[in-house]
């Protein structure tokens, strides 16, 4: 009796397993892109030479949120102010002087993407900013 028992939860437990699906996929990168520099476009161009497994982000036109900041701040290992494109003018006549704490820092490039340097390429544990497109080959190779 004890054998039938430990059968039917073997066999119990192997109907539970048999009808799990499970998906492994590789994440794929996020270039953010910007289609109006020719810098982000040659990022892009480059990063299209090399893979097609990313999606484009059209920040500026989408938006940008605070966690998407956080997260390439997080995997650039930069201070959100290191992502300040310092040639804008809204930075010139509005930021420059000024001391921001990092979390405004995110909210003012959040309201402002066009202040936000680019094309930004994330991977899953590591990100580069595509300028100088080579740059874009520091990620790859932790891929491979």
């Amino acid at each position: 009796m004890e054998a039938s028992k430990n059968q039917t939860v073997k066999s119990y437990f192997f109907i539970i397993f048999s009808n799990i699906s499970v998906e492994i996929t590789l994440m794929r990168l996020k270039i953010y892109h910007n289609p109006k520099c020719k810098k982000s476009r040659a990022g892009l161009e480059y990063l299209s030479s090399k893979t097609n497994d990313f999606e484009t982000i059209n920040y500026i036109r989408k938006g940008i949120g605070t966690d998407e900041i956080k997260e390439m701040v997080l995997k650039l290992h930069i201070p959100p102010k290191d992502l300040v494109r310092t040639n804008e003018d809204l930075y010139k006549k509005e930021l420059k002087s000024k001391n921001f704490t990092d979390d405004e820092w995110i909210l003012i490039l959040s309201e402002n993407p066009k202040l936000l340097k680019r094309p930004v390429i994330i991977g899953k544990h590591k990100a580069v900013i595509g300028d100088p497109v080579e740059n874009i080959d520091k990620l790859l190779n932790k891929l491979v």
